[in-house]
């Protein structure tokens, strides 16, 4: 509402605007913000499926070296894989690659094309303490990439540890 003050006779006259009640321009604007909050589309979180074991049977299921791939994050970007068996892992058989799309996608490609039983193919992924988390998180990008359905996150054994050791030695020499 409008404020009208009164005048008096020997007062000279001034022309004054009327004060505008501002209540209703509040009340507007709060209920433009409810609207605008109510009818925003927030951001869904992304997540990515992650397909667990049955854990009722009990038993563990042998996986074959021949349709299994391990990977090795190490410090620095490092990456190393093998397809053996961990008794027989040796620093001469780890082999390095990067995560790129020519590095760590095309070996992962690579080996299911040639695996016996390819709908099986399960990827091993084993970072060691010095790894960035971030790589962790692009190799886990990559089985979503590549639709690899069956992988793990495993700690590495101590022969495959020593085995690491000893590559990331004679890479340095």
């Amino acid at each position: 509402m409008a404020e009208v003050t009164p005048q008096t006779k020997n007062a000279t006259v001034r022309h004054r605007s009327g004060k505008p009640d501002m209540t209703p321009l509040v009340d507007l604007g709060f209920l433009l913000i409810t609207f605008f909050i109510f009818t925003t589309t927030f951001t869904q979180p992304n997540m990515m499926k992650l397909n667990m074991p049955d854990n009722e049977t009990g038993q563990r299921s042998k996986i074959k070296k021949s349709n299994s791939l391990t990977f090795i994050l190490g410090k620095q970007n490092q990456i190393f894989w093998h397809q053996e068996d961990i008794a027989d892992v040796k620093a001469t058989n780890l082999k390095e690659t990067n995560l790129t799309i020519n590095g760590f996608r095309s070996v992962i490609l690579k080996k299911r094309n040639v695996a016996p039983n390819p709908e099986n193919f399960t990827v091993i992924i084993k970072p060691t303490d010095d790894s960035p988390f971030k790589n962790l998180v692009d190799a886990l990008d990559e089985m979503e990439i590549t639709n690899i359905t069956h992988f793990a996150i495993a700690d590495l054994q101590p022969k495959e540890l020593a085995a690491y050791k000893e590559r990331t030695l004679m890479a340095i020499k």
